[in-house]
């Protein structure tokens, strides 16, 4: 392979880096070296320097690839020069001064509300009986359950980081719309693709569309891995 064959896989919150296993399978059958982060989701200023830690680990360009809260990680980390293009799994993608936070403070009238349990010592859970319906709902229920009974405490640090300088702006973008996630409604994921100027691919899938769906999620990263080294090459 010649041109972008590093691949950095960044996860969102309540999850860890364990639920990319199947594209990262996908992607280093097809010759990428892959990534994957492992972010603490203490605080967004964490998770961007040990996003920087794995990028400067690079050996030339990678494709920065963000799922949910890790869309903001990828937004803010993405100015890196190691980036070449930003790949968004229906994931955050805030403007400069947004948030996590901010992005989900007014839901549209009818959107689906996330089962967020109350902060304690100021972290965030997802109600372990409700995480299949909202987050996973396509996923194999022993799986699903497995993944409500080892969430990762989020931070409420990490919802309120605002973004100083989106990398989108500057950088080519690919984002996966994924119509049945009952955590960021579609909607709310084309306008931020829209803002962003994104190459958008949309496809039926639940929140975790990662794990139960690898195939179009590992397309897209290819998809853009490949564009970026044709228009570098052009």
């Amino acid at each position: 392979m010649t041109g972008i064959r590093n691949i950095v896989l960044v996860h969102g919150g309540f999850v860890d880096g364990a639920g990319w296993e199947g594209v990262y399978k996908i992607l280093k059958k097809s010759g990428y070296n892959v990534s994957v982060v492992q972010n603490p989701t203490i605080s967004l200023e964490d998770d961007v320097r040990v996003t920087k830690r794995i990028l400067a680990a690079q050996d030339g360009s990678a494709i920065l690839v963000g799922h949910s809260y890790g869309g903001a990680v990828i937004t803010e980390a993405g100015t890196d020069s190691k980036v070449a293009g930003l790949v968004y799994i229906t994931a955050f993608a805030p403007d400069k001064g947004e948030s996590v936070a901010t992005l989900i403070k007014n839901p549209p009238p009818g959107a689906p509300v996330p089962p967020i349990l109350p902060p304690v010592d100021g972290f965030l859970f997802l109600d372990s009986a409700k995480f299949s319906a909202s987050f996973a709902g396509d996923v194999e229920p022993e799986k699903a359950a497995f993944m409500a009974d080892s969430q990762v405490p989020w931070g409420v640090e990490a919802l309120a980081g605002a973004i100083s300088e989106p990398a989108w702006k500057t950088k080519p973008s690919w984002y996966l719309v994924v119509t049945d996630d009952k955590m960021i409604p579609p909607d709310a994921q084309r306008a931020m693709s829209k803002r962003a100027g994104s190459k958008v691919e949309e496809v039926k899938g639940s929140h975790a569309v990662y794990v139960s769906h690898p195939e179009p999620v590992a397309a897209l990263i290819e998809q853009a891995a490949k564009s970026v080294e044709t228009s570098a090459a052009a």
